[in-house]
């Protein structure tokens, strides 16, 4: 049973470092900030898993919504894209 929990988490982490690099390389700044917060869905996963809900809902809070919106705003105020 432990041994699932691990592959499990290391599975998640996985796709933490894929989103993670995806966000960086991504030229449309609102691919790249969904793809962080798909990052920070990920980690809140494995917070779950982990049985750590106060880390949990304080990242969801800010991981999942304060950020990107914040993001998502500043995006709107500049260019969409990134220059070459």
């Amino acid at each position: 049973m432990i041994l699932y929990g691990i592959l499990l988490l290391a599975y998640l982490f996985t796709l933490a470092i894929i989103f993670t690099y995806k966000a960086i390389v991504e030229k449309d700044l609102v691919k790249a900030v969904i793809f962080s917060a798909g990052q920070s869905i990920v980690y809140a996963i494995a917070y779950l898993i982990l049985m750590a809900p106060d880390v949990l809902y304080a990242y969801i809070a800010v991981g999942v919504g304060l950020y990107p919106i914040l993001i998502l705003y500043a995006i709107s105020k500049t260019r969409r894209y990134e220059e070459d």
